[in-house]
């Protein structure tokens, strides 16, 4: 795949995940006009393409015009998606949504929303001068992507780069993968709320564990602390194996006041060779559009 010059992304790009579509057309690297709606997870992968359709069709994309599609989920190298947490889009069951999106809008790619948006923080975010990258996003789960020697590392069956799914030994509960005792099962969000129902607080999201917490409730900050810890300990273990010099942070527990704070200290009781840089993500919600087209171009241009 040829990397292309941030200046020369020229496109759409769309991005849906389990609450939202994005859709965004972007001229030299930046997104110019962007359009968003609710993402319904009930509707099935035609509807799903539909309600992309739309917006692009209100953004002036025309049939043939390069497009890059990110989507929650497991997306193979063949371009069928897969619903890999069975508490997120459930109805997605090895749709050919490449294929379809080809034929309904003549040019696409697809991947895994987050592994394009660490794309695009790998080649011009915050693992622009990395060699070895990581972006792990924290939010109702924990998802990221791998970007050694300005690659983007896939699979043949899409599963290259969910790092949440890694064992953890700060876990112990069920995760929607189908594993247990993962990270995502204990950092995540839906992780919190179920540490905090177990904790007695029934009906608690992980914003109102993380606002008990910023209060000074132990409880909250013994919850959160966890959630830290694991994934800081997730970076240990991926660095051992990657050789990663710089991790960046996304998502709206990742990027949450004092959350990165918690994990380098975790990582400062590790030997030097195994603590990389650690920053938050730089692209913001730009970052899944913009790898998208991204890796749209680089492969129609190898």
């Amino acid at each position: 795949m040829k990397i292309i010059q941030r200046d020369a992304l020229n496109g759409f790009a769309a991005d849906l995940g389990g609450t939202k579509i994005a859709a965004a057309r972007i001229e030299n690297g930046k997104v110019v006009e962007r359009l968003l709606a609710p993402t319904d997870p009930a509707a099935g992968p035609e509807a799903q393409i539909a309600a992309i359709r739309t917006l692009l069709d209100q953004l002036g994309h025309s049939k043939g015009a390069p497009l890059g599609a990110a989507v929650t989920g497991r997306v193979d190298r063949a371009g069928a998606w897969h619903a890999v947490n069975s508490g997120t889009l459930p109805a997605i069951l090895g749709f050919p949504l490449e294929q379809e999106l080809v034929r309904a809008l003549g040019a696409a790619t697809c991947l895994n929303d987050a592994a394009a948006a660490a794309f695009a923080e790998g080649l011009f975010g915050a693992g622009a001068t990395s060699d070895s990258f990581a972006y792990i996003t924290v939010s109702t789960g924990v998802g990221g992507g791998l970007v050694i020697g300005n690659r983007l590392v896939a699979s043949e069956n899409g599963l290259a780069g969910h790092v949440g799914f890694v064992s953890s030994r700060h876990a112990n509960g069920p995760c929607g993968s189908g594993r247990m005792a993962t990270v995502e099962s204990t950092a995540g969000g839906r992780g919190i709320a179920a540490a905090a129902a177990a904790a007695g607080q029934q009906g608690v999201d992980a914003r109102a564990v993380f606002l008990a917490a910023s209060e000074g409730q132990d409880w909250a900050d013994r919850i959160v602390a966890t959630s830290a810890r694991a994934v800081a300990t997730l970076i240990g273990d991926l660095t051992a194996i990657l050789g990663l010099d710089t991790v960046a942070m996304g998502g709206s527990i990742g990027l949450a006041p004092g959350y990165i704070e918690r994990m380098r200290s975790v990582l400062s009781d590790e030997p030097e060779l195994f603590r990389p840089r650690l920053v938050l993500a730089e692209l913001g919600h730009d970052a899944p559009l913009i790898g998208a087209l991204a890796a749209h171009l680089g492969k129609e241009n190898p």
